[in-house]
Parts: C-alpha cells; structure tokens; sequence
C-alpha cells in the first residue's frame, strides 16, 4: 500500500460524508448505493432500525414531506481506520426549511458510523444517529 493511502482514504472517507448529506437534501434515493453497501444497517429515532439498502431507500422516500427541504452540515469528522474498516464520527446540524424561508426546524445530530473498503471505494456499511438537540422555530 502506498504511504498516502490512509491520507487518501481519509479523503474518500470525508466525501462519503458529504455524499450522504448531498443525498438526503437532493433526494437522489437512487444513488443510496454510491453511499451504502447492500446489507448497511441504519439506526436512527425516526426509523428506529434498518437493515439493507432497499429498506434504507424506502424509509427515506416515505419520509419525504412534500414541500420541504434540508440542509445538512457536516463538522469535526474523525476517522480511525484499520485496514479496509474505518470507524468514523462527526457533528451535523440539519436545517429543515422551505425554500425561501428560514429553518422552521434545526437538529444537532451526532452521527458514529462503520465505513468499508469496497471494490468501488468507500461504503458506509452502519449508521448510528443520536439527536444532541432540536430548535423549533
């Protein structure tokens, strides 16, 4: 392995992050996979425990709220990788907002995830989110 691998695979392991994020606020359920492996297993207070990329899509697609919109934000990744594994966490704060208008709804999120080496890069393969706050405006 090359002596920037693990600097490169921080890399890709930061743009799987904001892949994520640009996935929930642009709604782009058919890419899931460029972010997900098959069998990711997603815990979250909505929807409590998913298992499998189709189930991950589905609650997101059911989720939607017509008219609204979110902004996630992404701050202080960390990253340990071991290997073709990486155990990686980070802040976010979403907004949830109609166009042209101010956030009617913002969260703080912490966000503990399991990434994994695949043949077509970076996946997360487990997705932990724990509310820290909500403001509703």
């Amino acid at each position: 392995m090359p002596t920037d691998a693990p600097a490169a695979d921080r890399i890709e392991i930061a743009d799987l992050f904001t892949r994520f994020a640009r996935l929930l606020d642009e709604g782009r359920w058919d890419d899931a996979g460029t972010v997900f492996t098959d069998d990711v297993a997603v815990h979250s207070p909505r929807g409590g425990e998913l298992r499998g990329l189709d189930k991950v899509v589905g609650f997101m697609r059911q989720s939607e709220v017509e008219g609204q919109r979110t902004q996630h934000t992404t701050t202080d990744l960390l990253v340990d990788i071991d290997g073709d594994r990486a155990a990686a966490s980070s802040n976010s704060i979403v907004y949830y907002y109609r166009d042209g208008q101010a956030p009617h709804f913002t969260g703080g999120l912490r966000q503990h995830c399991t990434a994994e080496r695949t043949p077509a890069g970076w996946r997360l393969s487990e997705v932990r989110i724990v509310p820290a706050w909500i403001r509703e405006s």
